[in-house]
Order: structure tokens, then C-alpha cells, then sequence
């Protein structure tokens, strides 16, 4: 039983810890919303909402949403697709081999992208791919889906038996357990990967500058990169475009933060 004193140390900690965590976020929209003579001052202005429409405008951020918005779209949808399916297998199957193949699908996770992207850039300029939205969406899926397995792997595995066994039973097969039975049932387990791949996805900065040149390929964050070496000195519109290239990952968690916090519970108690 948890005491008075106990409860109000643990209250007083998470609030510490929630100040911490917001202050950045609150100063990042404070300098977005202020007049660039006044913060370097350090003095608190008018709200400037105009900043977000400039950057937009100044930043071509609409042209680098829009591929980061498809470049997320493939990537999580293939490497979820991906990762179920492998999953699946190595979570509720046994054939030869099943151990050391899932190993050698982990080095997706243990191996830095940074070690393979120059020969990655090199193989794909082989194939003529450079330059493509392929390029920055392929080794992206591979490493989800690496991750993805692993994730999946351990909820297939910690699944009931019984839910199983009973399909079997009704003369369901594996693709019907799979996708009507195991896969409803993993909601919380599939949001969180969906999130976490989402995310990562979306501040993804390596792949995309190094597999593209052309301005219509780079993405949100490589934009912002660029957008900040001609905007040096206009500390609120980089604020603002900071803030526009964040804010779909906010919104999505803000959305999905229920199922996310349960799936990460559950994988934990598992």
C-alpha cells in the first residue's frame, strides 16, 4: 500500500519531469511566435502568427511535407505488412534454420545506417535508382521491418495458445488466424510499432540526403536542414519551421497515445 507521502513524492517527480520535457517545446513556440529583433534581446514580443505562414512560403514546406507524408505512407505500410507476416512466422512456426535467419534479421537493428550507406548508395546507383523515391523508401523499410519482426515476434509468442488452438479447430488456416484472430487482438502491440516507425521514419535525415539530390525528393527534416543554412539569422522562422515539421509526429501520438502507452506496457509486463 502506497502512502500519502509516497504518492506525493511520485506526483512532485512526474511534475518535474513534465516541466522539463515541455519547457523546450514551450520556447521553441515562443521564439516562433515572436519578432527576430526582440529574442535576441531575450525580451517576449507580440504574438507573430505570420511567422508559420512565412516559413511555409520562404521554406517551400508544403513541397517537403507532401514527400515526407508519402515517404512515411510506404514505409510504415510495408514494413508493418513486413513485420506481421515475419512475425507470424518466426512467433507461432518451427522449421529448420528459424533461429539463426531471425538473427541474421536483427543485424538490421544492431548495424548503424551510417556503416551502409555509402556501399547502400553505391549498389543502388549500380541499379539506376538514385535520385528516386525508391532510394530513400527501400532501406527504410528494411530497417523497420527488422525492428518490426523483433516487435512483432514477441507479441506473437506471448499470445494466447488456446485462441490459437480453438481456430485451429474451427478449420481456420493460418492466414484467417492471423489476420482475423491475432491481429485484432494486437492492436495496442501494431499502433505502437506503427508509431515508433512513423517517427522515425519522419526525422529520418541520412538516407534521403544521400540518396537524393533533386529539391522535389528531400524530405521535412532535410528541408529544414537547408532551410536553416539560408535562414541563419531569422531565429523565428527557423522556430516556425521547426515547429511545421514537428507537428505531424505530435499530432499522430496525441491521436494514438492511448494505444501506444498500452502497447508498451504490455510489452513490457510480457
Amino acid at each position: 500500500m502506497i502512502s500519502r507521502g509516497e504518492r506525493l513524492a511520485n506526483y512532485a517527480m512526474l511534475a518535474l519531469f513534465a516541466v522539463i520535457a515541455v519547457f523546450p517545446v514551450l520556447l521553441i513556440l515562443q521564439t516562433a511566435l515572436s519578432n527576430d529583433g526582440i529574442v535576441s534581446e531575450g525580451r517576449a514580443s507580440s504574438l507573430h502568427f505570420e511567422n508559420f505562414a512565412d516559413a511555409w512560403d520562404q521554406g517551400h514546406f508544403g513541397s517537403y511535407l507532401r514527400t515526407s507524408v508519402v515517404v512515411a505512407i510506404l514505409v510504415v505500410g510495408l514494413s508493418t505488412l513486413f513485420s506481421v507476416l515475419a512475425g507470424y512466422a518466426f512467433g507461432t512456426m518451427r522449421f529448420r534454420g528459424s533461429e539463426v535467419l531471425f538473427y541474421v534479421i536483427l543485424l538490421g537493428i544492431m548495424v548503424p545506417a551510417e556503416a551502409l550507406v555509402i556501399a547502400l548508395y553505391f549498389d543502388m546507383r549500380e541499379l539506376g535508382l538514385t535520385n528516386t523515391l525508391v532510394a530513400i523508401v527501400m532501406p527504410q523499410v528494411a530497417q523497420s521491418t527488422a525492428f518490426g519482426t523483433f516487435w512483432m515476434r514477441a507479441y506473437f509468442r506471448g499470445s494466447s495458445r488456446e485462441v490459437v488452438e480453438a481456430a485451429r479447430i474451427d478449420g481456420a488456416g493460418h492466414w484467417t488466424t492471423l489476420w482475423r484472430i491475432l491481429v485484432p487482438m494486437g492492436r495496442p502491440a501494431l499502433t505502437t510499432m506503427i508509431v515508433l516507425v512513423f517517427m522515425w521514419t519522419w526525422n529520418e535525415f541520412l538516407i534521403p540526403l544521400i540518396m537524393a539530390t533533386d529539391e522535389s525528393l528531400r524530405t521535412a527534416p532535410l528541408g529544414l536542414a537547408f532551410f536553416q543554412g539560408q535562414y541563419t539569422s531569422g531565429t523565428a522562422l527557423l522556430a516556425a519551421g521547426a515547429t511545421l515539421v514537428a507537428l505531424p509526429v505530435i499530432v499522430l501520438y496525441l491521436f494514438l497515445q492511448r494505444h501506444f502507452i498500452r502497447g508498451m506496457v504490455e510489452g513490457a509486463v510480457k
